[in-house]
């Protein structure tokens, strides 16, 4: 009788475990740990080393920065949880001894003396608010218990590490850290550390900005008891008790607010970018735009970029010179904003002049009025000087020799050129086409656009974009011109004057190209050695009209300061690569000695080279194809005739190949048949029609 009532026991006691289980799961299901406070966290962008440069207010206006437990201070880890809940890492969220002592303390004086919170049940409190009554207390037991099914120690540390209040609108030690001590909680003094512990217990009655006194004294509390548990010796906390507290709260982080804003635009649940820009060359360059800007005409600006040519990444982003300066429109990010050139874009024209036409720094050049069809440029000083070699052309800017040589390359091949470099040309709406102006302006780039140009023609005609985030990938730069053209172009910019009273320094030899824009709205200048490429834009954000502004006068000197603001350059000039010529005009090969304009030439520069068709694969062949492990076999395209820039499509839809190569290629899984076309830059079709079969 004895063994059935103890079996009948035994599984009412289970059936009791089980019906309290079920519940505590419904009730988990039904109300889940509330983390929506933790979850609205403030967006921080960094630099390379991990220093803030702006961080973002969170939509109820608080400072909460996210902060894992590698994040911080390990000395602030022992502090806080020695202070707090010693027991925290072996009780299941509410402490039973605690829970006992405060029971027999309240019983014996009848009032409560200590509290019970573990930081697990401080956590849920601060996540979901309640009034300080007993029922309060029994549910954050609940919700403790229920925290720590759900999450680990270190991410329940995380949680409170991340929404403890430390006064005003200062939320988490991340916070507290950046804006009362200026610095990132993981190098923290024993003195900061204890600081930090005490402030989430009086967050309003301590504060050190209001309240230094009651702060002191708070975090001394905290250094007697850990001296006292043996956290910290007693010489150790004598020493941190007389480390000053910190009595102002400092301004938010406010660098590269332009590139910040920007990238958490783009990517708005993003918590935390970390960017590759140099903090301390950051603030140097921001520095130098105000006091730059203060040297302006009312309403102008300044744009400045830095990048390390090795990898692009983008190591100073000034957008503007002061973002809050309304009367310059400082909010407007100038390093984007779409803009004329100028003549930057010359050094791109010869460089392909020097890969497709066959020039040479030596060649000489006509420079007297000459008209292009129904279009006659003039030179910016409205001078011309006759026969000069292309190197002087260039060296002086001179705009007739850069259309001859453009008008030669045909606009339509210069525009592809570009944009295989990976740049898009905005074009004039009421022309919409490339045409002989781009030479001298007349088309749409940005600061960032023409940095990103510079910085392959620096890297020897190897083209990628810029980076900017630590994670961005490493594009594989594509060679676009030929390195001897490259080379040549770079060559001559390194022997372009500095502007007056500027001298680069020791060691370093600065390529440089000014720009300025129709009407002085625009000043550029572009620049680089052998380790960082630098554009700098001044003008008015509104497109305004400037007061003699030009490249040499306004933005070349701004660009030698940067460049003295750099690290010396540890990549020395190139050597001539093979396929360079170095000789005099009268050395170099007949054909070599002077460009001919198209009219020299003659029409029959117009017409194509050959009948225009496709050669491979021939109109109506059955081509067999061996496929590769994935499934695609890519077939060989050639075409004869035409003149380049080609493009190819494969059943009307354009694929991406080289536009000045004859030959291409296609990867397809397709089988069947397909209709294979080229069009060339005259607009002329050839097409083939084949089917297409695997090799068995």
């Amino acid at each position: 009788m004895a063994r059935r009532a103890r079996i009948a026991v035994a599984v009412l006691a289970a059936g009791t475990m089980a019906v309290l289980a079920g519940a505590a799961v419904v009730l988990d299901a039904a109300h889940p740990p509330a983390m929506a406070r933790y979850l609205d966290r403030s967006q921080r962008v960094l630099d390379a080393e991990g220093g803030l440069l702006r961080a973002f207010a969170t939509a109820d206006g608080s400072w909460r920065f996210a902060a894992r437990v590698d994040d911080v201070d390990p000395l602030y880890l022992a502090m806080l949880t020695a202070y707090e809940d010693k027991r925290f890492f072996h009780h299941p969220g509410v402490d039973p001894l605690a829970v006992a002592r405060a029971a027999w303390q309240w019983a014996v004086s009848g009032k409560p003396v200590s509290g019970a919170s573990t930081l697990t049940m401080q956590t849920v409190r601060l996540l979901e608010p309640r009034p300080r009554t007993l029922a309060s207390k029994l549910i954050e037991m609940a919700r403790a218990v229920q925290l720590e099914w759900h999450y680990s120690k270190d991410e329940i540390l995380a949680i409170y590490l991340t929404v403890a209040p430390f006064g005003g609108n200062l939320e988490g030690v991340a916070a507290a850290s950046q804006f009362y001590l200026g610095k990132e909680p993981r190098h923290l003094t024993a003195g900061e550390a204890a600081l930090l512990v005490a402030l989430p217990q009086s967050p309003e009655a301590a504060r050190p900005d209001r309240q230094p006194e009651a702060a002191r004294m708070a975090r001394d509390k905290v250094l007697a008891r850990l001296g006292d548990a043996r956290i910290l010796d007693a010489e150790a906390a004598a020493a941190a008790s007389r480390e000053p507290v910190a009595q102002a709260r400092l301004t938010a982080a406010f660098r590269a607010p332009h590139l910040a804003r920007r990238l958490v635009a783009a990517d708005p649940r993003t918590e935390t970018r970390r960017t590759l820009i140099d903090g301390a060359l950051q603030a140097s360059l921001e520095d130098l735009a105000r006091r730059a800007a203060g040297g302006l005409e009312p309403g102008a600006n300044l744009a400045i970029l830095v990048v390390e040519t090795g990898g692009r990444g983008v190591r100073a982003y000034v957008g503007s010179a002061d973002f809050f300066d309304a009367a310059r429109q400082g909010q407007v990010d100038m390093a984007r904003a779409i803009r004329s050139p100028g003549s930057t874009l010359k050094p791109f024209v010869y460089a392909a002049g020097f890969e497709h036409l066959g020039l040479h720094p030596e060649t000489l050049i006509a420079d007297r009025p000459t008209r292009f069809g129904d279009y006659a440029p003039v030179n910016f000083d409205l001078r011309y000087r006759g026969d000069i070699t292309v190197r002087e052309a260039l060296q002086l800017s001179l705009n007739v020799p850069a259309v001859a040589v453009l008008d030669r390359l045909g606009p339509d091949h210069f525009a592809a050129m570009i944009a295989e470099m990976g740049i898009a040309l905005r074009f004039d709406p009421r022309v919409g086409v490339p045409a002989l102006p781009m030479a001298l302006g007349g088309v749409g780039l940005s600061l960032w656009d023409l940095t990103t140009l510079f910085a392959g023609l620096a890297d020897g005609g190897r083209f990628a974009p810029l980076r900017v985030g630590e994670g961005d990938p490493q594009a594989a730069p594509v060679r676009v011109l030929d390195e001897a053209a490259a080379w040549y172009v770079a060559a001559i910019l390194r022997d372009v004057p500095p502007p007056a009273g500027r001298v680069a320094a020791a060691g370093r030899r600065i390529a440089l190209k000014t720009g300025t824009s129709y009407g002085f709205r625009d000043a550029w200048a572009l620049g680089f050695d052998g380790r960082f490429t630098v554009g700098v834009w001044v003008g008015r954000p509104d497109g305004g009209y400037g007061t003699d502004r030009t490249g040499g006068r306004q933005a070349a000197p701004l660009l030698f300061d940067v460049f003295d603001r750099l690290a010396p350059a540890a990549v020395p000039s190139s050597p001539p690569p093979a396929g360079v010529l170095l000789a005099r005009t009268e050395d170099l090969p007949p054909p070599l000695r002077r460009f001919r304009t198209r009219d020299e030439m003659g029409l029959a520069l117009l017409a194509p080279d050959a009948a225009f068709e496709i050669a491979f694969p021939p109109d109506g062949a059955t081509v067999e194809m061996a496929a590769a492990a994935d499934g695609t076999a890519t077939l060989a395209l050639r075409a004869t005739g035409g003149r380049k820039p080609l493009r190819w499509l494969i059943d009307g839809r354009p694929i991406t190949v080289s536009p000045f190569k004859r030959a291409a290629s296609w990867t397809t899984a397709t089988e069947g048949r397909v209709r294979i076309t080229a069009l060339d830059v005259d607009g002329q079709a050839a097409s083939a029609e084949v089917w297409i079969a695997r090799a068995p």
